[in-house]
């Protein structure tokens, strides 16, 4: 009896060391994210103030109201930039992940001469960091008459994204038992449709998380975006926070503000799809 009470006793100060300690380290994660959205409600006065405020004394919408107001009243083209942000993201995940399931695909199930290399090869172009890309891009994109475009980002983007989204998508394919097509193929189906009709649908999940992350990389860079685009025609939104700076003064409150604009969309396609990206994360992990 008293061996089962310490143990009872063990396992439930584990379990308080694990509380406090999840605890502490979301504190420590989603306290800057509180910062940015107290500060997108607050005073600049507040914000500014020493030493600082911790519990806001007044809750206001101005910074906001600045953001979306039109350009020379203090505000910035926060829908322009807000669009363009979302036809670039949208469009360069959409053509990667038709990239990167077909080539996913392909390294998966087939072989063919190179394969080892090739593979490691796309691997090595997105070992290298976007910022270092950018200045031959520039060169390239000029030389072609797509600076300030969104297709000349998009093109960015998609040659960024493809080689992560393959390697994720190979990942998943290689789960999927080969007997599934094989049996869906004895049974009539045609090659096209053993796929689209058996084993998509067990990967789905996969594509569904490699999905979100290209999405998310191409919403938040800045490096690239900012060397590539020149007017409001193109800018996207992580490039226009630069918009609230100015030679003497840093306008923290509008850039907290489009901070929490730039946020919502991220969180609500989270939300929407964190089923498929959870079962994404873990598919294979209980296989054998």
């Amino acid at each position: 009896m008293e061996l089962n009470a310490k143990h009872r006793l063990n396992r439930r100060a584990l379990a308080i060391l694990h509380f406090v300690t999840l605890f502490v380290a979301m504190s420590i994660i989603c306290l800057p994210g509180l910062w940015v959205v107290l500060n997108s409600f607050r005073p600049t006065v507040e914000i500014m103030a020493k030493p600082p405020v911790w519990i806001p004394n007044e809750l206001n919408l101005d910074h906001y109201r600045a953001m979306f107001g039109a350009l020379g009243e203090g505000g910035i083209p926060v829908v322009r930039y807000f669009t363009n942000s979302l036809i670039i993201s949208i469009t360069s995940t959409v053509i990667a992940i038709f990239v990167g399931m077909a080539g996913g695909y392909a390294f998966a199930r087939y072989q063919f001469r190179g394969k080892a290399a090739i593979f490691v090869g796309m691997m090595l172009t997105r070992a290298v960091p976007g910022i270092a890309l950018s200045l031959p891009l520039f060169i390239v994109f000029a030389r072609l008459g797509i600076i300030d475009t969104h297709f000349g980002l998009i093109l960015a983007y998609v040659a960024m994204n493809v080689p992560f989204t393959i390697w994720l998508i190979d990942g998943f394919f290689r789960q999927v038992p080969r007997e599934l097509a094989e049996a869906a193929e004895i049974d009539g189906c045609t090659r096209w449709q053993a796929f689209w009709k058996v084993e998509f649908p067990v990967a789905k999940a996969g594509v569904a998380s490699a999905g979100i992350f290209a999405f998310l990389t191409s919403w938040n860079e800045y490096a690239l975006a900012s060397q590539l685009t020149r007017s409001v025609n193109s800018k996207t939104m992580p490039v226009g926070l630069l918009d609230f700076t100015s030679e003497f003064t840093l306008n923290w409150g509008g850039m907290s503000a489009l901070a929490v604009v730039m946020i919502i969309p991220a969180l609500i396609l989270t939300f929407i799809i964190q089923k498929h990206l959870i079962a994404g994360l873990t598919f294979g992990g209980v296989k054998g």
